[in-house]
């Protein structure tokens, strides 16, 4: 049956407050969600990513939900998107230590999207990637994205104050293959009113199991 466990995880800067979401049968993927940003009421139970790491568990996905440093129960303190790739990179080897056989997912909410993006297409453990309500407007950079071949999926609102429909689709299309978007019509940042369509959006993606897809080496 599925199931979830609470527990700490080793972090760089001490615990990691985390929630693994397990599935009714063997698992064929193992992913890590990031939440929203620590300063603006980000934690691990905010509804986009409960629904999203929701949608991985029903198609067969061991998830494991985090709070990053100076979250919750998790030890240290806010490190401006620096310190919190770390985090991120301690959760991914916590799921890679429980399940060594079975390709890893990664992906996030605002943030934590781009927190996973950046640790993702930087490493090469994660098999497939995706990012929720990506923040662009307050992105600095996103030339790293052009090195990133793994299949990538963007779940956007129609209405997203930090990211517009216009800008999330111009950046889609330059990066290469492959890679999947989906706007959600009349969604803001925050997906109110819209969580059905982002937990379907991202349950359709998962059902097509890109994890297992044939991904080119970074360039």
């Amino acid at each position: 049956m599925a199931q979830n466990e609470s527990f700490d995880v080793a972090g760089p800067a001490g615990r990691l407050e985390a929630i693994l979401m397990t599935p009714d049968g063997p698992p064929e993927a193992a992913a890590v969600v990031c939440h929203a940003h620590p300063l603006h009421g980000g934690v691990m139970h905010f509804k986009v990513v409960f629904r999203a790491a929701k949608a991985l568990q029903q198609h067969g996905v061991a998830v494991l939900r985090f709070n990053f440093r100076g979250v919750g129960r998790s030890e240290g303190t806010h490190d401006h998107g620096h310190g919190e790739q770390d985090d991120v990179r301690a959760a991914l080897a916590e799921m890679r230590r429980r399940f060594p056989a079975l390709p890893l997912i990664l992906g996030g909410f605002s943030f934590g999207s781009t927190m996973a993006l950046r640790v993702g297409c930087a490493e090469r453990d994660a098999a497939a990637l995706f990012a929720l309500g990506l923040p662009l407007r307050i992105m600095p950079d996103v030339a790293f994205l052009q090195t990133c071949r793994v299949p990538r999926l963007f779940v956007q609102g129609e209405r997203d104050e930090f990211g517009g429909v216009d800008q999330i689709r111009e950046l889609v299309a330059r990066l290469p293959e492959p890679r999947t978007l989906v706007v959600v019509p009349g969604a803001d940042h925050f997906f109110g009113g819209h969580l059905d369509e982002l937990q379907d959006a991202v349950a359709s993606w998962a059902a097509a199991r890109p994890w297992t897809a044939a991904t080119p080496a970074r360039v």
